[in-house]
């Protein structure tokens, strides 16, 4: 049929081109000028193609004016470096035990080379990023912990977020990329190994941001762990404790909503765990009504 219009018309892709920016234009309006804070989950960053993607994504929100602060991970390159040392990992309740020897390893791995990578490829995709550790400025205070009475060596939480340096950085334009290592509380000299999840969610509470998402490695928190299409796309917080009782939210999916949960209460008004494999799905998740993943609210 010479009227038919076949899926590669040029007139066919320029009109939907067309109609996913319009589409897109006042999300750009809404988010343009806000802060939001990544997490980006050490196994979501194992696809070199897909975080390429990653980074791709937020160089396009940065360049549109809105502010990125990009946390991330690195279990998973740590367990490869102890490996290749002979040194084998030790988990105490799902938590690093972490020696000095082992801190050793942490911060090479996620200051010295994971944090550098990333800032490498942001600058590859033409944006503008600098790389920082909690232990910059003073950026994240923590103390030691201990779990259920385990010693874990030095591994702390945070107790005080300095974001100043942070709000500098964006102010002048730059992504900052921070890898989760802090410092001690006054007094204590010692370098922390932080859960990033969670050190993410207070730096975001700390900056006001508007919106907090944990880029990881599973579609979002499914009903039926066997059917990926049974995805729970909103989650009030008040339903949180029912769907842990029922075994819905259970096993590494229970700390990532915790901390959800933690920016929430903190005044962060969007807080989502969505699928870092999703080629996109961040700018899915920014720029369109169907959202991807999960949010609580």
């Amino acid at each position: 049929m010479s009227g038919e219009i076949k899926l590669t018309d040029p007139r066919l892709n320029n009109e939907r081109w067309a109609d996913v920016l319009v589409q897109a234009l006042p999300y750009f309006k809404h988010w343009a000028g806000k802060i939001v804070v990544v997490k980006y989950g050490g196994n979501a960053m194992l696809n070199e193609d897909l975080k390429e993607h990653v980074m791709e994504d937020i160089v396009l929100l940065n360049t549109i004016g809105i502010h990125v602060v990009l946390v991330h991970g690195g279990g998973p390159e740590i367990n490869h470096m102890l490996e290749r040392m002979g040194k084998e990992s030790r988990f105490v309740n799902g938590l690093r035990y972490t020696d000095e020897e082992t801190m050793e390893v942490v911060q090479m791995v996620l200051t010295g080379k994971l944090n550098k990578e990333i800032v490498s490829i942001l600058l590859q995709k033409g944006g503008k990023a600098v790389g920082l550790s909690g232990v910059d400025s003073g950026l994240l205070r923590a103390r030691k912990i201990s779990r259920d009475g385990e010693d874990l060596g030095l591994v702390g939480e945070v107790t005080q977020v300095n974001p100043e340096i942070v709000r500098s950085l964006l102010g002048q334009g730059f992504i900052p990329v921070v890898s989760t290592v802090a410092l001690g509380e006054t007094g204590d000299a010692n370098h922390y190994n932080i859960n990033a999840d969670t050190a993410a969610a207070k730096i975001a509470i700390a900056l006001g941001a508007e919106k907090f998402v944990q880029l990881t490695n599973v579609p979002g928190v499914l009903r039926d762990v066997n059917d990926p299409h049974s995805i729970l796309q909103r989650i009030h917080i008040a339903d949180v404790q029912g769907l842990i009782n029922d075994g819905i939210i259970a096993g590494g999916m229970i700390p990532k909503i915790e901390c959800c949960m933690l920016a929430r209460n903190g005044g962060v008004p969007r807080t989502h765990i969505i699928d870092g494999r999703v080629p996109h799905s961040l700018l899915i998740e920014m720029f369109s009504d169907r959202g991807i993943g999960t949010m609580i609210y």
